[in-house]
């Protein structure tokens, strides 16, 4: 899933998390929404998913920078039957919840270390999913979590 791979484990490829880049996730996570997406009928990221014909189009071409972290996962799990979107979903923001703690990290540390126009209160909410957590979101919080754990 996506927080795996900072250890390689979906990509196969090492990962500095000394020196790891929100550009850098954010572009493997694109590698993975496409592969799965190219896996799967237009007209099912359509309209079994829900995407828009935008997203869907996103999606195929690696461009999910704006894509919510929930139409990513789906993406994944329309690939891949045996996986569940909101149990993806739910291990991420586990995850992220961990990260932080072991990084003593607070989420206004993190809004004032990220790029996105989050304050703390936001990237809460984002991290608990009561608002839309974008996967360029997801990149950014992610790489401040992992560059900041012992």
């Amino acid at each position: 899933m996506f927080h795996e791979v900072v250890d390689g484990r979906e990509t196969g490829a090492d990962v500095d998390v000394d020196e790891l880049a929100a550009a850098d996730l954010l572009a493997a996570f694109g590698a993975l929404v496409s592969e799965a997406a190219a896996s799967v009928d237009r007209d099912r990221l359509v309209g079994g998913i829900g995407l828009t014909e935008a997203d869907a189009a996103a999606a195929r071409d690696g461009d999910v920078a704006t894509l919510s972290l929930a139409d990513g996962a789906a993406v994944l799990a329309t690939a891949e039957p045996d996986r569940d979107a909101d149990a993806m979903v739910a291990e991420v923001r586990d995850h992220l919840l961990m990260g932080m703690a072991t990084a003593v990290l607070d989420v206004d540390a993190i809004a004032a270390r990220i790029d996105a126009d989050l304050t703390g209160q936001e990237v809460q909410q984002a991290l608990e999913g009561r608002t839309t957590l974008t996967l360029g979101q997801l990149a950014e919080i992610l790489a401040v979590i992992e560059r900041r754990k012992p």
